[in-house]
């Protein structure tokens, strides 16, 4: 199988059901469950993501997006956002 586009990392908050969904399409998934991280600290859980190269999905959009904006005024990146 090719390498698609995106690996996903997915918060605690995301059905283990999508990751199965995803999984079914051919998408690389780690939930965080499967990683050991459960009840970690968002910025954690997106700096592990970083740290693996996978993007890190969540439904938790609005400490997403204050850790997003953090990352670029810092001028890092992660894998949903490349510099």
């Amino acid at each position: 199988m090719n390498r698609l586009f995106i690996e996903l990392y997915l918060d605690e908050g995301v059905a283990v059901l999508v990751a199965e969904l995803l999984r079914s399409r051919g998408f690389k998934v780690l939930t965080t469950r499967e990683a050991g991280n459960l009840q970690t600290w968002d910025d954690d859980q997106l700096a592990f993501a970083t740290q693996h190269g996978l993007t890190f999905f969540t439904h938790n959009r609005v400490h997403f997006e204050n850790l997003a904006r953090e990352y670029v005024s810092q001028g890092r990146c992660h894998h949903g956002r490349k510099p």
